[in-house]
């Protein structure tokens, strides 16, 4: 029956249908993956894994990381040191700038002692200076709301310790603060189309009117509390989620530039603590303070750095094949999920290739970003001077023009045309870790169709264990951006949130024991995986269209 079907079934059209099949087989050839390479990889990233004690040294001894201190100059020099004494080749660190002044803190004390003494949680906010010994002064709040509200509080300030946010309630959580995502939740990013998002995201407008209103008026704040002469600021982050228990959300406060105009002494503290302040202020009573804060700038060195490393190819030794994460932190934590996490799965991936002998036939290239907390300084510089950047568009600020400085500014950057240098033919992809210490579940396509198939055969050999999700969707905020700006293939893996916004994304509790270490080693030896599989394909990783493109004369 079979044959007779068959001869029926073999009419002209029937024949042409399975010659065009072929060809466009031959035109589209499945992705080769070496899968005794992937068993090796498997069991060295699994079995011996070095993932935990890379991170301890990161975070426990290294960590805060902020760009400029001396802790994020350490860091660049241990994993400089560390990589080398691994095996790889030309490890250095490559100078970015200028970023501006350093500052780091050695101690901060804050206790209400009148009516009831009570210590209370908080950290002093980035680039703003010491109080030059205890400042014990009143709290005041004053309720501004307007810019007409500024004037009932003329003259009423000076050597105060100035309350900032308004008294905000605490919710009970109901919902644990750790998650994983759904299936359900996987289906649906796999099945979305490319978003298309604004600077402030999908919100109305009316909301976007307030929130640059607000920022306005904070602004204006800050310069009437410090003519006013106030002596401390104190305030409480994150206005929006339910943030409590203890953890503090803290980033900048004062100017990088030392010849701007110095902020006062600025620090955040935990809701329920400034929530006892304000309630005990409402009823009539005064509240003393005792706050000190012991913190330096360092202006001996302007620069940035980026730590570098290499395992070197060998046919296609001249084309390159990048993996990292940023390396620089806020500095409450010990900037563990953000992100120790991707610079050790990076380290760890370079480690895994090293110890099983791997002779790639590109070059991989590893990165250690610092400067990606004030708008991917780092990663946009080294994108810069190696590959091209883009130009500022008409009457858009010129590259490095912008209140964040380095090339583009903050984290849109410029917007013009793309001009590119002769290593960014040479450039195949770029590989990113920057969502905390959640397990890989799946790979951003950031728009490019043709990244899909790839990625397909690529996580096959690791869908047992939970990464198996190929979204269209674009994900920003971090370093990958610095390379898909330029034209080049740049990815950020899908991970689990776990604490990440809930607990430890710039907070205190950003620390050690917020890791999970079955995930971080998944993470590491998918990493592992792809940064081989790159570079041993056979052609360059497929690009998506950049249009406005030139080639630089120098």
């Amino acid at each position: 029956m079979t044959n007779r079907y068959f001869k029926r079934a073999m009419t002209p059209i029937a024949v042409l249908l399975i010659f065009c099949l072929t060809v466009g087989a031959q035109v589209a050839p499945v992705e080769k993956v070496d899968l005794e390479m992937m068993k090796k990889i498997r069991a060295e990233g699994l079995e011996r894994s070095q993932i935990m004690e890379t991170l301890s040294w990161l975070t426990d001894v290294h960590g805060p990381r902020l760009t400029g201190s001396p802790k994020m100059k350490d860091a660049n020099e241990w994993t400089k040191n560390k990589m080398a004494e691994w095996g790889l080749q030309n490890a250095h660190l490559e100078s970015w700038g200028p970023f501006g002044r350093g500052w780091s803190f050695d101690k901060v004390s804050i206790h209400v002692t009148e009516p009831t003494a009570f210590p209370v949680i908080g950290y002093p906010k980035a680039w703003t200076p010491g109080t030059n010994g205890p400042v014990v002064a009143e709290a005041v709040f004053p309720e501004i709301n307007t810019e007409a509200d500024f004037e009932k509080y003329k003259g009423k300030l000076k050597g105060a310790i100035v309350l900032a946010s308004p008294l905000r309630p605490v919710p009970a959580q109901f919902s644990a603060p750790a998650l994983r995502y759904t299936d359900e939740e996987l289906l649906k990013m796999a099945n979305d189309e490319a978003e298309q998002r604004g600077a402030f995201g999908n919100m109305t407008d009316e909301r976007r009117q307030q929130l640059m209103q607000a920022q306005r008026i904070a602004a204006q704040k800050a310069t009437f509390f410090k003519n006013e002469g106030a002596a401390v600021v104190v305030d409480i982050d994150r206005v929006a989620g339910n943030v409590n228990g203890g953890t503090v959300f803290v980033q900048s406060g004062g100017p990088r530039d030392k010849n701007a105009p110095q902020s006062l002494p600025s620090v955040t503290i935990a809701v329920e603590h400034y929530g006892r302040i304000m309630r005990t202020l409402q009823k009539g009573l005064k509240v003393k303070m005792e706050i000190d804060i012991k913190a330096q700038f360092h202006d001996e060195d302007p620069m940035g750095y980026n730590t570098i490393a290499e395992i070197p190819g060998s046919d296609k030794k001249d084309e390159v094949v990048m993996l990292g994460g940023h390396l620089d932190s806020w500095h409450t934590g010990t900037g563990a999920t953000d992100n120790a996490a991707g610079c050790a799965v990076a380290m760890e991936a370079v480690r895994i290739l090293k110890a099983l002998g791997v002779q790639p036939r590109r070059t991989i290239r590893v990165a250690l970003w610092s400067g990606e907390e004030q708008g991917l300084l780092g990663s946009r510089a080294y994108v810069a001077q190696h590959f091209g950047a883009r130009q500022a568009a008409q009457g858009q600020p010129a590259a490095g023009a912008r209140p964040g400085g380095g090339p583009g500014g903050g984290f849109g950057g410029p917007q013009g045309p793309v001009v590119t240098k002769p290593e960014h033919e040479k450039f195949s992809v770029y590989f990113n870790l920057d969502n905390g210490t959640g397990k890989i579940r799946g790979v951003y396509l950031q728009g490019n169709e043709a990244a899909r198939t790839v990625f397909r055969a690529w996580l096959a050999p690791f869908n047992d264990l939970g990464a198996s999700t190929i979204t269209i969707r674009n994900t920003g905020g971090t370093d990958h951006l610095a390379f898909d700006g330029v034209g080049l293939p740049g990815f950020q893996f899908i991970q689990d949130e776990i604490e990440y916004d809930a607990r430890t994304h710039h907070s205190n509790m950003d620390v050690y024991e917020r890791m999970q270490a079955d995930d971080m080693k998944q993470a590491a030896t998918i990493m592992a995986a792809f940064v081989y599989n790159a570079a041993m394909r056979e052609d360059k990783f497929p690009r998506k269209p950049m249009p406005g493109t030139q080639q630089a004369t120098r």
